[in-house]
């Protein structure tokens, strides 16, 4: 493999229409409330995929040098597990990654808010740090708080929270309290990515000490949980749409849930990790087919 194809491995593309999926929604919610931005939109896309890839960066250097991913390991393989990239590029790489970020984040923050929002934009950089922490610290250093069982907090809080209130708030400067359903929703979606993940990866991650939130329920309470945090998921958008309607085509993106039913139906059919990995790139498709749903349906159509 080349050395940009090598990268391409550790970007893990496959992952970036979850990453933007809050964008789309904060930004649909933005235009329900009236505003519309392209320049602010497209660096909002830019930022969300900068964070997303240094986050893939980060967990392949942390899970590679932790020899979490190893040869036992169910998915794709990894750029520093399969040696496409040495320890030292790939840091190299995050640093790389998180400058050009950050410099993503300036544009934008500026685009939205002006020379004169300064205290708005002290915030948001000071979010973006957050945000670059999470990433780094999820697999990294001595005591990465996604082998504690907290990586599922930590993507409902900046998928879902964070990614879209603060993607709407960037265009309207508000938080309306009805905007944290859909929220609620898009985070507890991409909860359920991860979580099947891990799902997948219960045996490695048991083996190599990183107690996940499945490690911690086992496999069968952890289809359960999963059941649970898509079906939340479902509700949320529901009672939405339903305190927001204005005409039918709201509805759109409930539509989306249905290769979610038909995805919960071949999990719970499922008795063993290795039969999981094919229903990982389904849901994270289906989640995105919501967010672009409801882009649509709430900054177009009403």
């Amino acid at each position: 493999m080349s050395k940009i194809g090598a990268w391409v491995n550790a970007a893990r593309l496959r992952t970036l229409p979850l990453s933007i999926s809050g964008i789309l929604v904060g930004t649909g919610m933005a235009g329900f409330y009236g505003t519309q931005n392209s320049l602010i939109f497209v660096l909002a896309l830019l930022t969300t995929v900068g964070f997303q890839v240094t986050s893939n960066f980060a967990n392949d250097y942390g899970d590679g040098i932790k020899g979490t991913d190893n040869e036992g390991r169910i998915g794709p393989a990894r750029a520093l597990q399969s040696g496409l990239l040495s320890p030292k590029a790939l840091k190299q790489g995050i640093f790389i990654s998180i400058g050009i970020t950050m410099i993503f984040v300036l544009v934008l923050l500026f685009a939205a808010f002006g020379i004169e929002g300064v205290g708005y934009i002290l915030i948001f950089l000071l979010l973006a740090i957050s945000s670059i922490w999470a990433a780094i610290k999820y697999t990294m250093g001595n005591t990465p708080y996604g082998y504690r069982g907290f990586g599922d907090l930590s993507v409902f809080v900046f998928f879902g929270l964070a990614g879209v209130l603060g993607a709407m708030f960037l265009y309207i400067k508000t938080i309306p309290l009805l905007s944290v359903l859909p929220a609620l929703s898009i985070g507890l979606l991409s909860v359920g990515v991860l979580n099947l993940n891990n799902l997948r990866d219960l045996k490695s991650d048991k083996l190599s000490g990183k107690n996940t939130v499945v490690v911690k329920l086992g496999f069968k309470r952890g289809k359960i949980y999963h059941y649970l945090l898509l079906s939340a998921s479902f509700l949320f958008l529901v009672v939405f749409i339903m305190l927001t309607k204005e005409n039918w085509v709201q509805f759109i993106s409930l539509l989306a849930y249905v290769p979610i039913v038909v995805h919960l139906l071949k999990v719970k059919s499922i008795q063993s990790p290795l039969f999981l990995d094919p229903e990982l790139k389904k849901l994270a498709l289906s989640t995105f087919l919501m967010a672009l749903l409801f882009y649509f349906s709430y900054n177009y159509f009403l």
